[in-house]
């Protein structure tokens, strides 16, 4: 069945009804299509029961009546052009060449990634221009698996800070609260998910761009084991290994089938793991009676929580009892003030590295914004000594992590301090009294997991807060166990029905866009 009960069959035949049909009936066609799930969608096209055609012009009729009031999807592909490679794409169907396990859906690439022949700007008008003359390894995997590129999704300027806004593009507004932000990096991608512009996301993760914007937009974002998804081209494949690209799903099974096309290992990078991804396309049942959840909360008081949250992780956590998981408090070995520490000073060096060739000129430094160049500027005055000691100090991240999972299976962490704040807010100020002195401090919860370099997956935990609005849980694995935490992060999903019932209010909407 398709995600509103309407049979496969009973979806093309309603599609193809109404081409000559009202645009009312149209429009509910095209959202029957839209409402299906990636992997059911990719079996109607590879049984015929859809065409690329059909699969295409429904989410661009989806991303024409949304886009205009989120603005998620931006650098747009002529529509008549994307038609033709979806025809294309039928004709090679109708031959029986399939391209791969992703043929004819329709993608939108995060705007970080370089994409051959459409403009990439990171959302920084330094690079308002470019347009890449090859696409970087996860995209060109994307490609080779069949997916039609529509054109970009927004991101804060060179993807720092947690709120999706830029001078090039604007503000992308949350999935069920447009005057709020979609959370970033990867928001633009989160929301358009959300609306059902795309049947998949894709992103990266530094400092929670995959966690945060899909637990306030109500969808699955994994950041994969360190090595899991190679991050090439890379002009430092040694110590640049913070950020990662990953997927962003609907349901976790979708997010788990786009995981099998990004991840590999790639001879340029050479800490890549050789697993076969093609795991993560498998079945995903487990039993998980006797296994056993830490639940860090805000790390013993460490982090400051705007009311609701907690209560709202908490709650959540229900789901794993559920499926016969014990639940208890737990806490990490390393002080919160070090961790932080540690992943402040290695982003100055890694975050600056990346961009000290634009500070570097003049006339590009007056067009970065101050957070940019605060990162750059911090990166200039460390030391070596202080960059030793924060590489040591990671260490001592794993290891707590590690002692952890002495006692634990997984650990759980709320996916954000705070809930969706207003689009005009830069960055929340203050979290219950306490100031927030740095643009991503509110995302502290976020850092530990990612100096650690484990999997780490964002469920929707719930709504909460003044605006009832979304917030998520982070499912964190032991190194490696990527599929371990995928399959947990599905058992939690089947018992939590209320996720696929908590659509955003704009998809009924048939009058406005």
């Amino acid at each position: 069945m398709s995600g509103n009960g309407m049979n496969r069959r009973t979806v093309l035949a309603t599609a193809t009804a109404a081409l000559a049909a009202p645009a009312l009936a149209q429009s509910r066609a095209g959202r029957g299509i839209v409402e299906m799930g990636a992997r059911e969608m990719v079996a109607a096209l590879r049984r015929r029961d859809l065409s690329s055609r059909e699969v295409m012009a429904a989410h661009l009729a989806q991303a024409d009546r949304l886009n205009p009031r989120f603005n998620a999807i931006v650098s747009r592909v002529d529509g008549e052009a994307l038609m033709k490679q979806a025809a294309a794409l039928d004709e090679d169907a109708a031959a029986g060449r399939f391209h791969g396990p992703l043929h004819g859906l329709p993608h939108a690439v995060k705007d970080t990634a370089p994409v051959k022949g459409i403009r990439s700007t990171q959302g920084s008008p330094i690079l308002r221009d470019n347009v890449p003359a090859a696409d970087s390894l996860v995209v060109e995997r994307m490609r080779k698996a069949g997916m039609i590129f529509i054109g970009k999704t927004n991101v804060p300027e060179f993807a720092l800070g947690s709120h999706s806004f830029n001078p090039l593009f604007g503000v992308t507004g949350n999935a069920y609260a447009p005057d709020r932000s979609a959370g970033g990096s990867t928001g633009g991608g989160a929301v358009a998910l959300a609306l059902r512009m795309v049947p998949l996301a894709d992103g990266s993760d530094f400092g929670g761009s995959l966690r945060n914007p899909a637990g306030w937009n109500n969808v699955f974002g994994f950041r994969p084991s360190f090595g899991r998804v190679p991050s090439v081209p890379n002009s430092d494949v040694f110590w640049q290994n913070f950020a990662t690209s990953g997927p962003m799903a609907r349901t976790v099974e979708d997010l788990a089938l786009l995981l099998s096309v990004q991840a590999g290992s790639d001879p340029r990078s050479p800490f890549s793991l050789t697993d076969d991804p093609s795991m993560f396309a498998g079945p995903l049942e487990r039993d998980w009676k006797g296994k056993r959840i830490g639940w860090l909360g805000d790390l013993g008081g460490a982090l400051p929580m705007e009311a609701g949250v907690l209560d709202t992780c908490v709650k959540a956590l229900e789901a794993f009892r559920a499926i016969g998981m014990t639940v208890e408090a737990a806490t990490l070995s390393e002080p919160a003030q070090d961790m932080w520490r540690t992943a402040v000073t290695l982003r100055h060096w890694s975050v600056g590295a990346d961009l000290q060739g634009f500070y570097d000129d003049p006339a590009k430094r007056a067009l970065m914004k101050p957070e940019a160049i605060w990162e750059v500027e911090g990166g200039m005055a460390l030391t070596a000594p202080q960059l030793a000691a924060a590489s040591v100090g990671r260490t001592r991240i794993y290891q707590a992590f590690r002692a952890a999972f002495e006692r634990f299976d997984f650990l759980v962490l709320p996916t954000a301090q705070v809930f969706p704040f207003e689009n005009a807010t830069r960055w929340p100020k203050q979290i219950a009294g306490v100031q927030m002195d740095s643009y991503h401090r509110w995302m502290e919860v976020t850092l530990p997991a990612t100096m650690a370099g484990l999997p780490v997956l964002a469920v929707p935990a719930g709504f909460g807060g003044a605006r009832h609005l979304p917030i998520g849980l982070q499912i964190i694995g032991p190194n490696h166990a990527d599929l371990a935490v995928l399959k947990l992060g599905h058992a939690y999903e089947q018992a939590s029905p209320w996720i696929a019932a908590k659509s955003p209010a704009a998809l009924n909407d048939v009058t406005r866009g």
